[in-house]
């Protein structure tokens, strides 16, 4: 059961069953955003400062995704890590994805044009890893239907056949227990189970990664940054910093309390918490049991949660719930009262 610390940060979240679209942010966040608003409104910011936020962020995150800090970059969108592993791999190398997976993981292997993509289901994307494929490029957890990967199966399969790994947590992180360590490179968007401000993101790198390029290498890529604003040659972090962008520095001050809190929690307590609420629902809807915070529904009554004041998603044709932190067994009864009548 969560504590109540947790639940008092939220003041929305009841009938909000739409964290996969857009996390809510706790008050330690919001308080920290806009501090750093007043700051920069009285002329009182001084980017230097922000570095250790953005730092705190960092930790906290590797945390969560259960990797070492120094080998976390700063990244915000799932589509420019996927760029980067897609143009850092020689032409012609083979990249099998799931047909339904998000775009953001997709076309950017599509949109290089060097690389032969192979699509095949999801539920047929482990038995397809053979020594023939050079990357695995998939989501963790499917963003339309919240279907889980066997990431135990993935990390097996590719290491056996020698296969290279590209992995979007976005949906996952914050919830799922990941042992994102065991992949080439993991990306995530920080703004829906994370709870953090759009266009806040991570990239987390293996240590023994070497073919991955840092394209977009600029002055906070740098070993030190603001000795290096200027000029040649190019002095690169190491680890996961290399591959930092410039940040957004508002928005990284309140992820580093989002993440920060979620850390505190324990991603094991949060995902009890959230997958036995959508197992419940599931229950009571008739359908099995699963191991996902996200339910997946066909029904005509999309539209009468949202009457009743209720925020769901509706992707690949069904009405798709999540649950997380700031829910309770109340919003299960109340929805479940409205899709069954």
């Amino acid at each position: 059961m969560l504590s109540a610390e947790v639940s008092s940060q939220f003041a929305s979240g009841p009938k909000y069953l739409n964290t996969a679209s857009v996390g809510l942010p706790p008050k330690r966040a919001l308080d920290a955003l806009h501090q750093s608003l007043r700051d920069w409104e009285a002329g009182d910011c001084e980017p230097p400062a922000y570095d250790a936020e953005v730092d705190r962020a960092r930790t906290a995150f590797a945390h969560v995704a259960g990797v070492l800090p120094s080998t976390v970059g700063i990244i915000g969108q799932v589509s420019v890590a996927a760029g980067l592993v897609a143009s850092s791999l020689d032409a012609g190398s083979r990249v099998l994805c799931a047909e339904e997976d998000f775009t953001s993981v997709t076309f950017p292997m599509l949109a290089d044009g060097r690389l032969d993509v192979r699509f095949v289901p999801l539920e047929r994307l482990l038995d397809s890893i053979d020594r023939d494929i050079d990357l695995v490029a998939v989501s963790a957890v499917q963003s339309a239907d919240g279907r889980v990967l066997d990431l135990d199966a993935l990390a097996s399969a590719c290491d056996h056949n020698n296969v290279r790994t590209f992995l979007d947590v976005t949906q996952a992180a914050g919830w799922l227990s990941l042992g994102a360590d065991r992949f080439d490179v993991v990306s995530c968007g920080a703004y829906k189970w994370l709870c953090s401000p759009r266009g806040t993101g991570y990239l987390a790198v293996r240590p023994d990664v070497d073919w991955l390029i840092p394209r977009h290498a600029g002055w906070y890529s740098a070993e030190d940054r603001w000795s290096s604003l200027y000029g040649p040659p190019m002095r690169l972090a190491e680890g996961g910093r290399r591959f930092d962008a410039s940040p957004a520095w508002f928005d990284y001050v309140a992820s580093a309390h989002s993440l920060e809190l979620l850390a505190e929690t324990g991603v094991q307590q949060i995902g009890e918490h959230s997958v036995g609420l959508a197992n419940e629902m599931c229950v009571r809807l008739g359908m099995d049991p699963s191991n996902s915070a996200v339910v997946s529904v066909e029904t005509n009554k999309g539209d009468l949660l949202v009457a009743e004041g209720f925020r769901v998603a509706t992707r690949a044709g069904k009405v798709r719930m999540s649950f997380y932190v700031y829910n309770t067994m109340a919003d299960v009864e109340a929805a479940h009262e409205i899709l069954a009548n």
